[in-house]
């Protein structure tokens, strides 16, 4: 957690969702209630950056729609949902949330979520993250050796963190890596760990945007 005592905006006009997020205080987190868009606006006012976000909000807008993009800025927010679907988490990411996951997700394992965000990283879980990866490979060109070797984000690492790195980019679990590069799980998680310290990334899909040149 970033602060000890940091608001938490809990935007739901569930009364269910809203208790069932109260053992967060115990986490050191200040609940706040807000039922509305207005609310969260409120807050984004009071310079409050910490959100967890009930994806049935009543009047919350189209997750495909831009306009509801603004209402990410400068923002930690999480999206919960009671019905969650890979779609709905791309969209919801897209527009810049910092994480998505199952509204019952339960209080401990919300605050590990927290946690990774307050850390750099977006949240995801495994079948959202390799849709998101899988779309990012598609849509862009694919790594050659001489793209490779004119990119900034392969110097510094050894020939086998660079084969992992491409393979994570493109969606790829730990299992498939290890199974196509013939060496361990253990072995591409080392290779992973420390390709994320040598190129200053916190997760795969930021991984995949070094990889692919989105990011510098």
């Amino acid at each position: 957690m970033p602060h000890p005592a940091e608001p938490l905006l809990m935007l739901t006009a569930s009364a269910a969702l809203w208790q069932h997020w109260q053992p967060l205080r115990a986490h050191g987190w200040l609940p706040q209630h807000g039922r509305s868009l207005a609310d969260w606006q409120a807050w984004r006012t009071q310079g409050r950056r910490w959100v967890l976000l009930d994806a049935s909000l009543p009047d919350l807008p189209d997750w495909s729609r831009r306009a509801i993009a603004a209402q990410f800025n400068g923002q930690h927010v999480l999206v919960l949902s009671t019905r969650p679907s890979d779609a709905q988490g791309q969209h919801a990411l897209m527009q810049g949330a910092s994480g998505y996951a199952h509204a019952l997700t339960a209080p401990d394992e919300l605050q590990r979520i927290l946690d990774t965000i307050a850390h750099g990283a977006i949240w995801t879980g495994r079948s959202l993250l390799q849709r998101l990866l899988s779309d990012v490979g598609q849509r862009l060109p694919p790594v050659t050796p001489q793209t490779r070797d004119d990119a900034a984000w392969a110097a510094g690492l050894t020939p086998r963190e660079q084969a992992v790195a491409e393979l994570a980019a493109l969606g790829k679990s730990n299992i498939d890596i290890a199974a196509e590069l013939g060496i361990t799980e253990r072995t591409v998680r080392a290779h992973l760990s420390a390709t994320f310290e040598k190129l200053g990334t916190s997760d795969r899909l930021q991984l995949a945007l070094k990889v692919h040149g989105i990011s510098g």
